[in-house]
Parts: structure tokens; C-alpha cells; sequence
């Protein structure tokens, strides 16, 4: 491949992460040549920063170091000003935390270049640390190459808004005014984003791996998107939504716009949701009423396209609900899959309903939603013990559903948080005497789970229907007593298994083991670090 004339500036902004950011400035300049410059935006950093940077730059030539001299408290700030300083045709975005991967660029430009793009945009993964898990984010978007002549043609395009894993022509952001939110705006990236598509560029999608986003949960300061526990988190999130919404609108994008508020429901909704049980009474009220004042913007359509998808069921009952409610409940069907636990409730007439003082919460498209695409409930107890360790899974009926479609067995498997595939089995389901659930158990091997090392395990099911069809679930873990209780299970091979069934933020059954003494050690003192953390 012939090496590209030097085309891109990089911008690399950061603020008191003297740990990371040479790594990040160096792994932008070991790109090659079609970077012709890097500039790094030191945002009034107190730790050294600057000057690690300034020592940097007088080996390299195409470093330039700018040093704001007060700190802007935010990210979009920093990124103006790398913006505002670059020269070259084309501009791309790096945080002090993260990396770019070796050929990102060469990538982006071989296609932004080769199809005339104004933005190229490639694959991001969240990098989990220390553990090193890859998770992709947005996949289904950047599965092939695909050129898009205008974002209308791909509303999928809204659930991308990082800014981070594109490469834009510096032309193209001049000529639209297009810029973050300036001060301490958290997820300046939504409405960045949403300006960018407003301006319905052509745009090309690469499956190359072009960015490394570092997630560090245990570091002592979270980023601003982790930090997740103050109300205000929520109410940054909800405007930049907001405005997201309103710059697609007023620019006539209306498909944009509209995905854009599904996107909201899908999934910024579902992902507090999952974490509101965490909270306490104060922030879950606050959060309430916040959620109630953003969601009472939406019109019919917005409710009317696929009531009973989780993210707009969800919404329905907070508009329907001045107060918090059925939080637990609402944290199951905002888990991934969805899952719908009982109590069932009907109207007089036999009308499914989310509850029976909640009857305007209708669900009767259930009724006709295919059983593959159902928020089917199951739960989980697991039985650690010497001689054989139970599973035990309860499927529970959803409106005679599975009583019609004739629930054969579950399939189950054990995945690993890093990647690795465990232990699966087959186990039939039976019908309870009553006709409202199915039963299914089956031994877990902790032998194979624990033969890594310690480790984390994810339970996922698959049921089985007469007809051949199939739905892929997860298991809602029971939290009765002793249930979720750390046991020492003796082990003919590895003398003994330290075993931690536990719940998810999302409610599910997960598990955690540690074979013989020494990975009993490792996760006494891995517990004891989070504790003094």
C-alpha cells in the first residue's frame, strides 16, 4: 500500500492523567505518515502533564502542545481548542485515557479518501481494565464496509455518538460551525454528534478496529460518563438528549430525530434503570421526576411504534406513575435480553395491563408479538454442595404465550467475562401442576468452571419451543436466604472451590469462582482492595 501523504491532525486532549497521556499522544504519532500533526490540549493539568508533554514535543517535531490556563471542568471545551489549532484537511479525536490501535488512521483515510466521504467512522472497543475484557461498541453498525450518502439512509447512525472512532474533514466541521458544547458539559459527544448528522455528510463505515476506549471503574477519579451516582449525571444526560434531538429536528432530519428519542428509550432509559435500585430514596425520586418532566416532550408516534419494546414500556409506567414504583421489576425489563417477571395482571375484560392499578399501562401486543422476541421470565437458584452443585430454572407463563407455543427445554450455558465459553447442557423443561410455570435443573460442573483460574461467569439460557423456534435469555437470580451466600465447596481436583453466586446490576444470575487456596487468597484480598478503594 503506498503510504499516504501527511493528511491528519490528531487532537489529544487531557486533564491530570500524567499516568496515560504520553501513551495516547505516542500512540497517535506512531500512525505513520498520514499524520501530520498532533495536538495536545493540556486543560490546566496540576500533576505534571504539560510538562511530560512539553518534554515530548521537543523530540517530536509534529507535537504541538497547547495549555489552556484555566480548566474548562469538561471535554468539549479542550476539543475546540485542538480543533481551532489544526492544519490539516482532515481531524481526529483522542482522550488522554485511551489509544489508538496500529493502522486506525490509515484506515479512515483510505476510505474517507477513497469514497469521498466527509466522515469515516470505525469500530470502537470498550477495553475493560485491569481485566483486559473487549466489549465492541455498536457492532451491527460496522459489520461491513458501507457508504452512506446521507444519514437519513442509516438512522441506526444516532446510537453512535462518540466522536472519537471518526475521522473528519476539518473543511467540513469549518464550513457548518460545528463545534462541542463548550465549559463542563457532560456527553458533549451527543450533541456534537447529532450537529455532524445535521449536516447530512457522506459518510463511510469501516469494520476496521479504529479506536481503544479504556474503561478504569476502580480508578480513584471516574470519567465524566461513569460517574453515574450523583442526580446530575442524569439531568446532563437527559439535556444533551434533548438538545440532540432538537438540533436534528430543526434541521429538518425528522427520521434522525425520532431515532434519535428511541435511542433515549432503548438505551440511556434502560441503563439507569438497571442501576436505580442502587440509589437511594432521594436520587430515585429526583430521578423520577426528571425522566417524567424529559419523556412528557414525546408525541403519540413516539409510543405508538412497538409499545412493548422495553425501553418505551419503561417510560410508559414512569409517565404513568407520579411516584417511583415496581422498581425492581422495572430493573428486570431493562436487562438485555428484557426479562417480564410476574405478577401478571388482566383488566375485566382480560386485557393484559403492567399492573392492576396501572390498567392504561397496556400490554396486549404481547399477544401477538412472535415468542422469539417475548420478555421471557426466567428464574435461577443455584445450590453449591460436595457432591454435585444444582442448578434449578423456573420459566413462568406470559398470557398463555408459551402454554400455546410449547416450551420443550432449556439449553444452558456458562460465558466467561472474557470471552471464553463454559460448561453448556441441555436440560427438559416440565409443566407445573397449575400450568403457570416450567421446571428445569441441571448439575454445574465447577471443576471446568474454576480450571482457568478465578473467574466470572455469566449464565445465559436458550428456550427451546415445540415448533423448532428458539429465544435466547438470561436468568433472573433468586435472592432468598442463603441463596446468594459465598460457599467453600470441596473439590476432588482442586481441593476446594470458593463459589459466589450474585446478582447483576440487571438483576441476573452470575457467578464467581476461585479454585484451591491460593484463588481463595487472590479474591480475599481482590475484596479487601475494593473495600479500602
Amino acid at each position: 500500500m503506498k503510504p499516504h501523504l501527511p493528511q491528519v491532525g490528531i487532537v489529544v486532549i487531557g486533564y491530570d492523567d500524567a499516568a496515560h497521556v504520553t501513551e495516547a499522544v505516542r500512540s497517535a504519532l506512531a500512525q505513520g505518515p498520514a499524520v501530520r500533526e498532533v495536538v495536545a490540549v493540556d486543560d490546566c493539568s496540576t500533576d505534571g502533564s504539560a510538562e511530560l508533554l512539553a518534554r515530548l514535543a521537543e523530540e517530536e517535531p509534529r507535537l504541538t502542545v497547547v495549555r489552556r490556563r484555566v480548566n474548562s471542568g469538561g471535554c468539549g471545551s479542550p476539543r475546540n481548542t485542538g480543533l481551532d489549532a489544526v492544519t490539516s484537511p482532515y481531524v481526529m479525536f483522542l482522550d488522554s485515557d485511551d489509544v489508538l490501535p496500529p493502522g486506525a488512521v490509515d484506515a479512515l483515510l483510505d476510505a474517507a479518501a477513497g469514497t469521498g466521504a466527509e466522515v469515516a467512522s470505525g469500530l470502537c472497543v470498550r477495553r475493560e481494565l485491569p481485566s483486559g475484557r473487549e466489549v465492541p461498541w455498536q457492532a451491527p453498525l460496522y459489520a461491513t464496509h458501507a457508504v452512506i450518502a446521507r444519514p437519513t439512509r442509516c438512522t441506526r447512525l444516532v446510537h453512535d455518538t462518540l466522536c472519537v472512532n471518526k475521522l473528519y474533514r476539518t473543511a467540513f466541521l469549518r464550513e457548518h460551525g460545528i463545534r462541542f458544547p463548550e465549559g463542563r458539559f457532560p456527553y458533549e459527544d451527543v450533541v456534537f454528534s447529532a450537529r455532524v448528522l445535521a449536516a447530512a455528510p457522506r459518510m463511510v463505515l469501516v469494520p476496521d478496529q479504529v479506536y481503544v476506549w479504556h474503561v478504569r471503574r476502580s480508578a480513584e477519579r471516574l470519567s465524566i460518563s461513569l460517574d453515574r451516582t450523583g442526580i446530575a449525571n442524569w439531568r446532563a444526560r437527559t439535556e444533551a438528549c434533548r438538545l440532540a434531538y432538537e438540533i436534528l429536528l430543526g434541521a429538518g432530519q425528522k427520521e434522525l430525530a425520532r431515532a434519535a428519542r428511541a435511542k433515549f428509550l432503548d438505551h440511556e432509559l434502560r441503563m439507569y434503570v438497571r442501576e436505580l435500585g442502587l440509589r437511594d430514596a432521594a436520587y430515585q425520586r429526583a430521578w423520577w421526576a426528571l425522566t417524567r418532566a424529559h419523556l412528557a416532550a414525546y408525541d403519540a408516534t413516539d409510543w405508538t411504534v412497538n409499545p412493548t419494546a422495553p425501553g418505551r414500556l419503561i417510560g410508559r409506567v414512569v409517565l404513568a406513575s407520579a411516584e417511583p414504583r415496581d422498581l425492581p421489576r422495572l430493573r428486570e425489563l431493562a436487562a438485555r435480553p428484557a426479562r417480564l417477571l410476574p405478577p401478571y395482571a388482566l383488566t375485566a375484560d382480560g386485557t393484559p395491563v403492567w399492573a392492576d392499578d396501572l390498567p392504561q399501562v397496556t400490554l396486549e401486543p404481547l399477544l401477538i408479538r412472535p415468542v422469539r422476541l417475548l420478555p421471557l421470565a426466567v428464574d435461577a437458584e443455584l445450590r453449591p454442595h460436595a457432591r454435585a452443585t444444582r442448578l434449578r430454572l423456573r420459566l413462568h407463563e406470559l398470557y398463555g404465550r408459551l402454554a400455546q407455543a410449547g416450551p420443550r427445554a432449556l439449553e444452558i450455558e456458562w460465558r466467561s467475562r472474557d470471552g471464553r465459553t463454559g460448561p453448556c447442557s441441555t436440560a427438559p423443561l416440565v409443566a407445573s401442576l397449575a400450568g403457570a410455570t416450567w421446571s428445569a435443573e441441571t448439575t454445574v460442573d465447577l471443576t471446568a468452571l474454576s480450571a482457568p483460574g478465578p473467574g466470572t461467569w455469566d449464565l445465559r439460557l436458550r428456550v427451546r419451543i415445540g415448533d423448532g423456534a428458539s429465544r435466547e435469555v438470561t436468568a433472573h437470580a433468586l435472592t432468598g436466604a442463603g441463596l446468594l451466600r459465598r460457599h467453600a465447596v470441596p473439590n476432588a481436583r482442586r481441593g476446594v472451590v470458593l463459589v459466589q453466586p450474585y446478582a447483576t446490576h440487571s438483576g441476573a444470575l452470575a457467578l464467581r469462582v476461585a479454585p484451591g487456596v491460593r484463588g481463595v487468597t487472590t479474591v480475599a484480598r481482590s475484596r479487601l482492595r475494593r473495600l479500602l478503594h
